[in-house]
């Protein structure tokens, strides 16, 4: 059963920065140049490595695909025929690796794949993590509050990591910012289709240094369970 969780009861982010900066990491199902590249102790995996290889030792960012989970996805799987659920086991991959190694999956909020997988469902308007039984949590944050050019509503599902304070809130579509190319009835579709699947799939610099980080936190948890303490 999945209960909420407050936020004040765990490290913000930006004190494990400093401490953590070359502590490895994997970065997986992440774009080819993209914004794991390029930075000291990530070992990022595209879709020529193919993440669903990755078996450890470090701690993981996933970015599995959502195309097959997301809210469209029945309206793609009528139109175009592509099955929902159907992404080559991916997001199973994705999840087998956060739970093996430690870390933190990001997918569209109100993703299938929850429900699928039978992960904590987070509320959106709860500002904290959701915890369930399995160990792990969940939580609802936009990746317009760390930069991106639109909301971008997100959820999250971290597990042997440290669950952080992020900029929680919830933006209603009507009241949210208003891109080029986009606007409240053609939402993220229509500014995409104008700005580009790259473009508004990148991850804001300053979110993927806030997953990065939680992800680094593994190790602490994990030398905390070595030694017998109790985390």
């Amino acid at each position: 059963m999945a209960e909420h969780h407050p936020a004040t009861q765990r490290t913000a982010v930006n004190e494990w920065v400093a401490l953590n900066e070359l502590t490895p990491i994997a970065a997986l199902y992440v774009a080819s140049g993209g914004a794991y590249y390029g930075l000291p102790g990530v070992d990022p995996w595209d879709e020529e490595r193919d993440a669903r290889r990755y078996g450890g030792p470090h701690p993981v960012v996933a970015h599995p695909p959502c195309a097959r989970w997301s809210r469209l996805a029945k309206f793609c799987e009528v139109r175009h025929g592509l099955k929902v659920s159907y992404d080559g086991g991916c997001f199973a991959a994705a999840l087998g690796a956060v739970r093996r190694w430690g870390g933190v999956l990001e997918h569209p909020a109100f993703s299938k794949a929850w429900e699928h997988f039978h992960l904590p469902r987070p509320d959106t308007k709860h500002e904290g993590w959701t915890l369930a039984d399995d160990g792990g949590a969940s939580c609802y944050v936009e990746q317009g509050r760390y930069g991106h050019a639109v909301k971008k509503a997100t959820w999250l599902y971290a597990y042997g990591v440290e669950l952080p304070e992020l900029r929680w809130g919830h933006t209603p579509d009507s009241r949210g910012k208003i891109a080029t190319n986009q606007d409240w009835r053609g939402g993220m579709d229509k500014w995409r289709d104008a700005t580009g699947y790259r473009v508004a799939n990148a991850t804001p610099l300053e979110f993927r240094d806030t997953l990065i980080a939680m992800a680094r936190t593994a190790y602490d948890l994990r030398s905390v369970t070595k030694s017998g303490v109790a985390a």
